[in-house]
Order: structure tokens, then C-alpha cells, then sequence
């Protein structure tokens, strides 16, 4: 999607890869009829391709006599961003009890990226035969949805008037919860902070998986076990109860929920035995975590944008010295960080019309130095068509400019900035930036670039630098905020960590995807934890 300007009206987010599990649904429509006494039986198999084959990952079931067949059979992919993820769908019309494919006949098929279904969330496609042509009105409908239960509970827990367990002193309370085992032994989720010298301790608010407390069952029993802290680890059993995430849940800020905690042992020795003190539930809440891929399949589009260094340093792009030289196989570092990375993001932006910027260059006819051009030569329109837009415009200016300098950073990186604060306007998460620069040295202007990173730190923007040739990149590294924050000039510090920088050269001698793992392992957490920090939820997202 392209981006035009329009007039101006926190906490651990998940592994460093975002990988999950996505559900595909198959519907068939207007399938061709290849039965003589009545219709298709229709079966759909998916294959994955790897390593250039395509594989087979799973089968529907049959659907009997049906041109219209909507599967009830799903499947089921882990889903990694970083990835091409190459996926067939082939219908067939089951002939024989064969599992042989070429024992049916053949009734289309459709090729795509798993990351083009989870960016549309549904999408409709015509099948085609194997010499690419329309199989008849046969059409094939795929819907994707996260198989994962994002909803966490936050619990405030109190105690009062506890059983005293210490000699000399009270107690030293805490809190440990339980849900049952596959084996029907009680399994430990969690264990509150010990509140020292106290029978009435309170409890900071602690958050948990919903599926690791209860399963995403609200009506499980789960176990809860008041202890008195020893520090050589034999803990003082104070009591217990058994209760479920729906009862705790009645528990809200103005009326608490009270549960009487109970020692056994205690309850059977003593008649006139109560309790062993009350456990206050303050206050309960379920919300939803949301993750990347929510956001995706909530409609919000990665908005792609491409920074190229042509400074003097990069060498004559005539000479096969130079790192704008393009080899006999059509390619050069430049190239190839622009295919690793924009053939990924490219999936997730649905009109894929991408502006290509450069710096560090004078430009015909009156020759000025310019740090932020379009290289199509159109201000006006410096969007490109694809990534194979992109390429097609990189080589065709490179014989119309002259290579200068300085290395700036800061008019690209602003630039992206100004529209990703126009995206803020629009108080959903429908829309996140990722400025691409490609460079081979050392940045003239650090002090205007890192301030202007921590301005960006506060917008729906990451910023993605990959380093070419074999210069010093230690300022690189330092914008890379992963062992540091990063600070203005001012001193003022950055919101968030939104710089990944990678050398191109530790991945010469690798497969190209790679370099793509590398330079997108971070982005899906800088997406979450942008729209997490603004309090917004996925567009269309359900209520917990």
C-alpha cells in the first residue's frame, strides 16, 4: 500500500522469531466435474515448497459428489514472518482408494506465500491447470486464523489474619497456584514474591498465560497454597482452597472476592476449627496478548520503504571493484539485501508500491547533492512497482548520477518519519513503516541521525541497515540499540529499540534467506511492542 500525506487533523513480548501456528481453511467453488454418472469427490493437498520441492504437508477429507465443497478438515502450519513460506494447493477427484496422486484426476490448483494468505485473512483465487490455464470457473477460497489463545489474567491478591507460623516472629506468606496434570497430579503455574513479617500480606498484581493457569478452561479447577517462607526450604504449609478462573473472576476493584484458605489437618483435629485466615482476590481481569500476527490478520500493513547509499566510497558502478558494479548474474550486495528483505515484507503490504530513495549523490542537471532522491527521477511519484520495481529503477539511474557524499542518514530516516507520525493520527493499528538502508561506511551526520532514531523510536516505524562491503560498522552497531539505549545529543533517550543492523559480508557464503532471517528476526516484537505501548489493538479484534 502505498502512503501518501494527508492534511494533519511494555512488558516481554514473545521469543526472538515469531513463530505460531496458523489454521488454513479450504473451500472449493465451481470445481471442474470429471465423474460421468454424477459429480467430483473432491480432496485438497497441500505442499510446502523446500529446498526448490514441493512436499507434502496434509489432505483433506472426500467431499462426496460436490463441485462446492467446503473441508471440514483444517491445516495446520507453523508460521514464521522471517520466511518465504512457499505453499500448493492442488484439488483432486478421488477415483480410487489409491493415495498414489496420479491414481485421481486432477482438478487445479493454486500457488502463494503463507504470508500473502495471513495479510488478506482470507483470500479467493482462480484454480489453474498445469499448463497454467483457467481450470474451468474453479475457484479455491483459503482462510487463515492464529491457533493460539492470546488471553492472559492479571490477579491482585491479598491475605488477612493468616495462621502464625514463625516462633518469634509471624509469618513470611506466599502464594502458589496450581492446575491439574494429564496425569491428575497438581502441576505448579506460578508463585507469588515472598511478603516478610506479616499475617495480612498484599500481593503485587501478577500476570499469567490464561493457558498456562487453566488451560483457557474459565471453569477448571485450579489449586491455590498458602506457604510460610524457610529459608533452608522446608515452607510451612498454611492452608489451601480449590476455586476456578470463573469465581475469581467475580472478584472486581470495588467489591473483593473473599476464599476462606484451609488446613486439613487442622479442620479434622479441631472442632471449633474456622479457617486458617482469608485470601483476598482484589481484583481479576482478562485481556488479550495480542501477538504480530493478530495485528497481520487484523488488516495492518507494513509499509515498505528503501534508502540507497550512492556515495563516492562506493567505487565507479563501470568498475567491477565497485560495490554498485552489477556482475554477469545481474546482481550486486545492493541487490541482494533489497530481494532478502523486500520479497518478505512485500506480502504485507497489499498494493505493493514501495518509494526507493537515495543519498549521497549529485543529480542532472545542475549536478547539487542531494540525501534524498527517488531514484525513478520522480519526486512527485517515487513509488515503485514490487520489489522487482525497485531493482529495475536502481539500475536504471545508476548511469544518470554522480557518486559524492557526504554519508547522511538523518534526511531518509526523517522522511519516513514524517509519514508514520501521520499514521499516529489514525488511532488504530492499521499501518507500521520499515525504512530499508543500505550503505557501505561510516555515517557523516551521526549526531542529526541518532536524534533523529530516538524521534522515530516514538512512531510506527522500524529501521532496518544493512552494511555492504568491508568498512569499519562500529556506528552501525551503535545505533543497533541491543547492548545499549540509544540517546540523542540531547540526552534524551529512545522509547524502544527500532535499529537492526547486519553485515552483509558475514552472509556472502550462505543461502540468501539467511540474511533475511537475520535482518527480520526483530521486526514482528517492534511491531507488537509499538501498537502495545499506544494501547492499540488489532483493527477487528475480539474481546477477551
Amino acid at each position: 500500500m502505498a502512503y501518501t500525506m494527508t492534511p494533519t487533523p511494555a512488558g516481554p513480548v514473545g521469543s526472538q522469531y515469531c513463530v505460531c501456528k496458523v489454521e488454513l481453511s479450504i473451500c472449493g467453488q465451481n470445481l471442474l466435474d470429471r465423474d460421468v454418472t454424477s459429480k467430483s469427490d473432491p480432496f485438497c493437498v497441500l505442499f510446502m515448497e523446500v529446498n526448490g520441492k514441493w512436499v507434502e504437508l496434509d489432505r483433506t477429507e472426500t467431499a462426496v459428489n460436490n463441485l462446492n465443497p467446503a473441508f471440514a478438515k483444517k491445516f495446520i502450519i507453523d508460521y514464521h514472518f522471517e520466511e518465504v513460506q512457499k505453499l500448493k494447493f492442488a484439488l483432486f477427484d478421488q477415483d480410487k482408494s489409491s493415495t498414489q496422486l496420479y491414481e485421481h484426476d486432477f482438478l487445479g490448483e493454486f500457488s502463494c506465500t503463507l504470508g500473502m494468505i495471513v495479510s488478506s485473512k482470507k483470500i479467493t483465487r482462480t484454480l489453474l491447470l498445469g499448463n497454467g490455464k483457467p481450470a474451468g470457473k474453479g475457484m479455491i477460497t483459503i482462510a487463515a486464523q492464529e491457533l493460539s489463545d492470546n488471553r492472559v489474567i492479571t490477579l491482585s491478591m491479598a491475605g488477612r489474619k493468616l495462621d502464625k507460623k514463625d516462633l518469634f516472629g509471624k509469618s513470611d506468606p506466599f502464594l502458589e497456584f496450581y492446575k491439574p496434570g494429564d496425569d491428575g497430579k497438581w502441576m505448579l503455574v506460578h508463585r507469588t514474591e515472598v511478603i516478610k513479617y506479616t499475617l495480612d500480606p498484599v500481593w503485587k498484581p501478577f500476570t499469567v498465560p490464561l493457558v498456562s493457569l487453566c488451560d483457557g478452561d474459565v471453569e477448571k479447577l485450579i489449586k491455590v497454597t498458602c506457604y510460610d517462607y524457610d529459608s533452608d526450604g522446608g515452607h510451612d504449609f498454611i492452608g489451601e482452597f480449590q476455586t476456578s478462573v470463573a469465581r475469581l473472576c467475580e472478584a472486581q476493584d470495588a467489591s473483593p472476592l473473599e476464599l476462606e484458605c484451609i488446613n486439613p489437618k487442622k479442620q479434622k483435629k479441631k472442632k471449633n476449627y474456622k479457617n486458617s485466615g482469608i485470601i483476598i482476590v482484589k481484583s481479576c481481569k482478562i485481556t488479550r496478548d495480542f501477538s504480530f500476527l493478530d495485528y497481520i490478520l487484523g488488516g495492518c500493513q507494513l509499509m515498505f520503504t528503501v534508502g540507497i547509499d550512492f556515495t563516492a566510497s562506493n567505487g565507479n558502478p563501470q568498475e567491477p571493484s565497485s560495490l554498485h558494479y552489477i556482475n554477469p548474474l545481474g546482481t550486486n550486495e545492493y541487490l541482494s539485501a533489497i530481494w532478502a528483505v523486500g520479497q518478505i515484507i512485500q506480502d504485507y503490504d497489499s498494493d505493493k508500491m514501495f518509494p526507493a530513495l537515495g543519498f549521497g549523490a549529485q543529480l542532472p542537471p545542475d549536478w547539487k547533492v542531494s540525501h534524498e532522491f527517488a531514484i525513478n527521477f520522480n519526486p512527485r511519484n517515487p513509488f515503485c512497482s514490487g520489489v522487482e520495481g525497485i531493482v529495475q529503477a536502481y539500475s536504471a539511474c545508476l548511469p544518470h548520477i554522480r557518486f559524492y557524499g557526504p554519508t547522511n542518514f538523518s534526511p531518509i530516516i526523517n522522511h519516513v518519519a514524517r509519514f508514520a507520525a501521520q499514521a499516529t493520527q489514525q488511532e488504530t493499528a492499521s499501518q507500521y513503516f520499515i525504512l530499508l538502508i543500505i550503505t557501505d561506511g561510516v555515517i557523516s551526520d551521526m549526531d542529526e541521525t541518532r536524534h533523529a532514531v530516538v524521534q522515530a523510536s516514538k512512531l510506527p516505524m522500524s529501521i532496518i541497515i544493512v552494511g555492504v562491503g568491508n568498512a569499519d560498522f562500529a556506528a552501525m552497531e551503535f545505533l543497533d540499540g541491543d547492548s545499549r539505549v540509544l540517546h540523542s545529543y540531547t540526552g534524551e533517550e529512545a522509547v524502544r529499540d527500532i535499529v537492526q543492523f547486519v553485515p552483509f559480508r558475514n552472509f556472502r557464503n550462505v543461502p540468501k534467506e539467511t540474511l533475511a532471517k537475520a535482518v527480520l528476526a526483530e521486526l514482528p516484537q517492534q511491531v507488537v511492542q509499538y501498537f502495545k505501548h499506544q494501547n492499540l489493538p488489532p483493527i477487528n479484534s475480539e474481546p477477551a
